[in-house]
């Protein structure tokens, strides 16, 4: 969704690589392609002045003047004044003393309101809480039994009594809700309402009536991210109608431009509580500004990353696998089956061009990452799925008659599979490398990151000697000369001087005694 803003960013902090200071038009042009670029992105107009004139203000302080590297500088102040529109520090959901607490939301109709509520349910399962989705939107045809296809595909409970399609009063089916929660022991009840294709007085009143009945601990306004400026228009209607805790933002997986997400926090004093990013239940998650405005910058989100291999990998499998890498074999008791645990484990954490989006830098190779075929790791599971126990135990014996049923059997050319082998090989290898604290391969002479003793006699060797010469008697001459050399150096003294010659009363020659002073 940032793409495009991220792209002119980076183009801007170019231009100011290599200055040692920057002038007063340096900040000015800086500041000016800085504003097209948010503007670009669809940001609020007031939102635009207020972080420009920002940006310039600490531009023109001392901790530029001053600065090392006042580009870094420059970065640095964007990233913090980012953080500062998107809402500064993470807000968390208010949990209610006496269970259970109610999180009512509200939005537009299409917003992704109920889709939200299931993916809401997800996270909070993931919590440790027990929530109860209540279907109150009654007016949307086939709300109610979207509600319960999605509360059955998220696991959690879903209370909804009323047929809805214009049946039912709303109100009273939130009010019976908590009484059910309380019977039930569910200790977060999610009100999924009813949204409008506009705003209008009959939607506002519906919300405050639901509001008053339940007296939410949350209420979520829940804004399309890629509406535009009419998200702001949006979220300022109800924040004075109804009034909301925080925001969520769905579908930040499109490609509009982003402004609202950029913007509604800013205009409306409410912070960005959630965002969904994707169409999965899983793709949800807590918004932290910093980690947003990290990736609008391209310097990566590892945080996020690392959270979610803790949620995917245990700690049992990976010390597991790291014990195979780093035995005494160099890393062959890591066979094919592991390394498929391995491959699926990371399919679980989401899709591979996401993973590596979370990395710094990756806004270089955007295209690369963005053609990425997710299904070439289907193919690669299909081939190893293909293969024999023994064959998955010991990888070197598969040859060509075995190649050629493996491919048959995953219906791939029998060249996949080989080149498959090929590079599990060298993948253990270089795993097992950096396991024994080997590091990298192929980058001598920095700790931890050496291409290791391996690497480093190769190359004594290939430098060793001299070449002989193609003439027998040239050839016998020079080995002669080599042999005498050798045998006046075993019958010299500790220095290996030449026989007869005391090591004590050896002398620099004139030259040296010079250079040494």
């Amino acid at each position: 969704m940032f793409d495009t803003l991220s792209d002119r960013l980076a183009a801007t902090f170019k231009n100011l690589r290599g200055k040692g200071r920057l002038s007063e038009a340096d900040i000015d042009a800086t500041a000016r392609e800085i504003r097209i670029a948010l503007l670009e992105a669809d940001v609020a107009l007031p939102v635009v002045r207020s972080f420009i004139a920002n940006v310039k203000e600490r531009a023109r302080g001392v901790e530029v003047s001053q600065a090392l590297n006042p580009a870094q500088q420059m970065i640095k102040i964007v990233n913090e004044e980012l953080v500062s529109i998107l809402g500064g520090e993470t807000r968390r959901l208010r949990f209610a003393k006496t269970a259970p607490t109610v999180i009512m939301l509200a939005g537009l109709q299409g917003a992704g309101k109920t889709t939200l509520a299931g993916k809401l349910g997800v996270w909070l399962k993931g919590q440790g809480h027990s929530p109860l989705l209540v279907a109150c939107d009654l007016q949307r045809p086939n709300a109610v039994n979207q509600l319960s296809v999605v509360a059955d595909r998220a696991g959690v409970a879903v209370y909804a009594p009323q047929p809805g399609n214009g049946v039912g009063d709303p109100v009273q089916v939130a009010k019976d809700s908590i009484e059910f929660a309380r019977s039930k022991q569910y200790d977060v009840v999610i009100v999924d309402t009813a949204g409008r294709l506009g705003i209008d007085q009959e939607l506002m009143r519906q919300a405050a009536d639901i509001r008053d009945a339940v007296s939410p601990d949350e209420i979520l306004f829940v804004v399309d991210a890629m509406i535009g400026q009419d998200a702001v228009n949006t979220a300022e209607a109800f924040r004075d109608g109804v009034g909301f805790d925080g925001v969520v933002l769905s579908k930040l997986d499109g490609d509009a431009r982003g402004g609202a997400a950029l913007s509604i926090a800013h205009v409306t004093g409410k912070q960005i509580m959630f965002a969904s990013n994707g169409e999965k239940l899983e793709d949800f998650d807590a918004f932290h500004p910093d980690r947003m405005a990290s990736r609008i910058l391209d310097m990566g989100d590892l945080l996020t990353l690392i959270e979610q291999a803790e949620k995917t990998f245990s700690q049992e499998e990976a010390a597991k696998m790291a014990s195979k890498l780093s035995s005494s074999k160099g890393g062959k008791d890591f066979t094919l089956d592991d390394f498929l645990a391995q491959m699926e484990q990371v399919r679980k954490m989401g899709s591979i061009s996401k993973l590596l989006g979370m990395l710094p830098g990756m806004g270089q190779i955007k295209d690369q990452i963005n053609n990425i075929d997710e299904r070439d790791v289907d193919r690669t599971a299909a081939i190893i799925k293909s293969m024999t126990p023994k064959e998955r135990a010991e990888p070197t014996i598969i040859n060509g008659s075995r190649r050629a049923r493996i491919a048959k059997g995953s219906g791939v050319e029998v060249s996949a599979v080989k080149n498959l082998v090929e590079r599990f090989f060298e993948a253990r290898k270089m795993m097992s490398k950096m396991a024994q604290g080997g590091g990298m391969p192929g980058m001598p002479g920095m700790p931890g990151m050496g291409g290791g003793p391996g690497r480093q006699k190769k190359q004594v060797k290939q430098a060793k000697g001299k070449r002989k010469s193609g003439n027998p008697m040239k050839r016998k001459a020079e080995e002669q000369a080599a042999a005498a050399r050798r045998e006046q150096a075993a019958q010299g003294g500790a220095l290996g001087l030449p026989a007869g010659q005391d090591d004590k009363n050896f002398e620099l020659p004139d030259e040296f005694k010079k250079f040494m002073g």
